[in-house]
């Protein structure tokens, strides 16, 4: 080869060179979640924290899918406060910083929508079933649902406010019975303790908080109607605040509960589908 022609094919293959690496530049990089693989490895520019407002139900499967998050997201720190879903709404109407809240029921989820805090509309993301559970050695004897209007009989519920409570008052209206609690509770959580800790025969929770217990609570079949299994039934809706320090990230993490890894992560878990 002359050195003219070497001259010019040097030029040309850097001019390819510096083309490739301009388009390489000027193309983003697209948060996980984005395109058909919504585990793929993206870290943002600068460490981002996202507050997630979430159900105390949630607690323990999305510590999970929040790490999963973290893993895909290098640089992304999920930081989680769990509560009753009436409690995390009064907290946002008050002002509460956070990314992503995500409830246990859409009545609640509603009150934000209304008062315009959050950004876009929620997304349903999986359902769950209240339960009549017992402690393992049952020491009162239940086995039915009747027998929690029995003297003596101590029964513990979420109050009417938080989902849970409002599940409960649901299903011993559809199965006819008149329920009198020795104790009204703020979070499924705390019922779940009054039950381990002997302070309770009996209480309503969750399916998914029974089959989380470690086997330290167990549940009682409910009626066999279908106006009961309705009436147990709840949905989880997730959404974006509206005052979201980070909203495009709390948008992925949305992303991510709502499909791929974190559906999985749920149904292992004994979520059911959104409905």
């Amino acid at each position: 080869m002359t050195p003219n022609r070497l001259t010019k094919a040097a030029q040309l293959a850097a001019t390819g060179v510096i083309a490739a690496l301009l388009l390489t530049a000027c193309s983003p990089a697209a948060p996980a979640g984005q395109g058909s693989d919504a585990t793929s490895t993206t870290a943002p520019a600068k460490p981002v924290t996202l507050t997630v407002l979430a159900a105390a139900s949630l607690t323990a499967v999305f510590t999970t899918i929040g790490q999963q998050f973290e893993s895909a997201n290098p640089g992304v720190t999920v930081r989680f406060s769990f509560d009753g879903s009436a409690t995390l709404v009064t907290q946002i109407s008050q002002g509460a910083p956070a990314d992503v809240v995500a409830l246990a029921d859409t009545k609640t989820m509603d009150q934000l929508t209304q008062a315009n805090l959050i950004a876009g509309s929620p997304t349903l993301f999986a359902s769950n079933s209240l339960v009549l559970a017992v402690p393992a050695d049952n020491p009162a004897g239940i086995t039915s649902l009747t027998d929690l209007t029995k003297a003596g009989v101590k029964t513990v519920v979420c109050d009417s406010s938080v989902p849970c409570g409002a599940a409960a008052d649901r299903v011993f209206t559809a199965a006819g019975v008149s329920v009198a609690p020795v104790s009204l509770e703020s979070s499924v959580t705390a019922v779940v303790t009054k039950l381990t800790t002997g302070e309770a025969d009996a209480g309503m929770v969750y399916g998914t908080d029974v089959a989380g217990s470690g086997g330290k609570i167990m549940s009682v079949p409910l009626p066999d109607t279908a106006a009961v299994t309705q009436a147990a039934m709840t949905s989880y809706p997730i959404a974006v605040v509206a005052a979201a320090a980070s909203p495009d990230w709390a948008g992925q993490f949305v992303t991510f509960v709502t499909s791929g890894p974190g559906q999985a992560t749920l149904q292992t878990a004994g979520f059911g589908p959104a409905s």
